[in-house]
């Protein structure tokens, strides 16, 4: 049984981004490249946001809950503004990187489109973030024990495992919608995605309440993937040639950069 409950929030958590990795970016040794750069951003976001929480704790009150709670608030929208402070970095690496191969190529157009860099960043973004959020929950999952045997939610599992699949494609929608707001200087749309960003993040607080963080992040979700789309040159009609193989220039794959 813990074996299933492994594999099977595993992916549910992971399979999704790793399908998009084999069919959309391992193929392309410059889309990997980036994708793997995106995860080391995060990844270093993620170690000054844990550097400034450990030496808070430090010299916090450790036996006050109050201001334990306080600092596990601050600590979260630490991480998250760092996560995408990192990300306009990482976007503006990359706009330094896309100039100079442009200017080695032999073509007159940039070897990878600012759409397909958003994209890539941000599932690299997604992947780090995911390992990260539900590695350990993974981990106790194959045992020993029983979830819920002292009356809590045995939920526990499934439900970080779809939270984490929400992040990962998350993180990839406001990539995608980030990229596009710096690109057209557009700070409101900016101002949006780190307000989602935080938002969702502070939805785990109201675990193990799970309906209450996963109904309100799966919307989110839904409402940042339409905003996505149409960032990315998405419309009602492209879609239905999309999904009915007759529009290959829409694809990720065939896409030319633009």
């Amino acid at each position: 049984m813990t074996a299933a409950v492994f594999f099977g929030c595993t992916f549910i958590a992971f399979g999704p981004a790793i399908a998009l990795f084999l069919f959309t970016i391992s193929r392309d040794p410059l889309r990997v490249i980036f994708l793997i750069a995106g995860a080391f951003f995060w990844l270093v976001s993620l170690l000054l946001s844990s550097l400034v929480w450990f030496v808070t704790v430090q010299i916090s009150n450790k036996e006050s809950a109050t201001q334990q709670k306080g600092l596990l608030i601050f600590g979260v929208v630490l991480s998250v503004l760092l996560q995408e402070v990192f990300r306009f970095a990482y976007y503006k690496l990359l706009k330094k990187a896309n100039e100079g191969l442009l200017a080695i190529s032999q073509e007159d157009t940039m070897p990878i489109s600012v759409r397909q860099l958003a994209y890539v960043s941000g599932l690299g973004f997604g992947f780090m973030s995911g390992a990260f959020s539900v590695v350990n929950i993974l981990s106790d999952s194959v045992g020993p024990g029983t979830v819920g045997i002292h009356g809590d939610s045995q939920h526990y599992f499934i439900s970080s495992a779809f939270m984490t699949l929400a992040i990962i494609l998350l993180h990839m929608f406001w990539g995608v919608v980030f990229f596009e707001a710096c690109e057209h200087q557009r700070w409101l749309s900016l101002g949006a995605v780190v307000i989602s960003h935080l938002v969702v993040s502070c939805l785990t607080f109201v675990n193990p309440q799970y309906e209450g963080s996963l109904i309100p992040t799966y919307i989110i979700l839904s409402v940042m993937a339409v905003w996505a789309f149409t960032c990315a040159g998405g419309s009602l009609r492209n879609l239905k040639l999309c999904l009915t193989c007759k529009d290959k220039d829409f694809l990720l794959a065939n896409h030319r950069p633009r």
